[in-house]
């Protein structure tokens, strides 16, 4: 039996992210019987039920009634006050909440959620719906071995996790793998538009875009301990297409433009929390 089959989990909010999470604690034996959704859309509640077999409701309290994990997957915007509304079933129940909310400081979510609730921040990715997510966590001294290991155990059950020391840093994780999938897509996206520039049909040119993003990160999770630069040399064959390709790439300094974008993603999480966080 799964750890994950005991574990009554509440999610507050049904969105991408929320749909992740969920598909990947079913995937490693969470009951979907022990997962309750709150979602204020119902068509979306219907969905829900359709592809996971989840329970619903349109109420947040009810949701966490007697839920050892609750997961807050609402926008930062919504934050405060869902929270806050929360804050007398949490404290019946007495769960580990985990935020995955953009921005959001730990600090903040137990001001509104009341004094001695246990919080986690984390930022997992979109991947996490087929079992190949990356989240990165972030729980304050106070926070206990073992409710961080059930945190743990919750995340781990959509892919990679790893701790970071300083809740700055869930900042740096959100720039580079909680928006980090959208890159690529729109990478490939560019790539498949190229195609169809240079003669191919556009069908064929999103088809070998497509497995082409998802052949190349199948090498690298293939790698116990990926070398990305080692990977990167070992297509570019010297004086030949690819190395003319990336030659091209470093002319319009490319470099600067990945460094330059994530550094945006990573303000706008810091924004999110002077904007959202009072």
């Amino acid at each position: 039996m799964s750890d994950l089959e005991t574990l009554t989990i509440a999610l507050i909010g049904g969105g991408n992210m929320a749909r992740g999470i969920i598909g990947g604690l079913i995937g490693k034996g969470a009951r979907p019987s022990s997962i309750t959704v709150s979602e204020p859309q119902e068509a979306s509640r219907q969905g829900l039920v359709a592809d996971f077999g989840v329970r619903v409701t349109a109420d947040n309290t009810e949701a966490v009634r007697g839920a050892q994990v609750v997961v807050l997957a609402v926008k930062p915007q919504l934050m405060s006050a869902v929270a806050r509304a929360l804050a007398a079933a949490v404290r019946d129940a007495n769960p580990l909440v985990i935020s995955v909310a953009a921005g959001i400081r730990a600090d903040r979510l137990q001001h509104w959620l009341g004094a001695g609730i246990t919080v986690v921040r984390a930022m997992p990715n979109r991947p996490a719906l087929i079992g190949a997510g990356a989240s990165g966590l972030y729980a304050a001294d106070s926070v206990s071995a073992e409710r961080r290991r059930l945190a743990e155990r919750v995340l781990a059950s959509t892919g990679l996790v790893v701790w970071v020391t300083r809740e700055e840093q869930i900042d740096a994780v959100t720039a580079l793998s909680g928006s980090g999938p959208a890159y690529f897509f729109r990478l490939a996206e560019l790539m498949a538009e190229a195609g169809v520039a240079l003669g191919l049909d556009a069908d064929v040119a999103r088809q070998l875009a497509a497995q082409t993003l998802a052949g190349s990160g199948q090498l690298v999770a293939a790698e116990k301990t990926p070398d990305l630069a080692r990977m990167r040399a070992e297509v570019t064959s010297k004086g030949g297409t690819t190395e003319a390709a990336l030659n091209t790439f470093a002319a319009q300094d490319f470099n600067k433009l990945v460094t330059a974008a994530m550094t945006a993603a990573e303000h706008r999480s810091r924004e999110l929390a002077a904007q959202f966080g009072d």
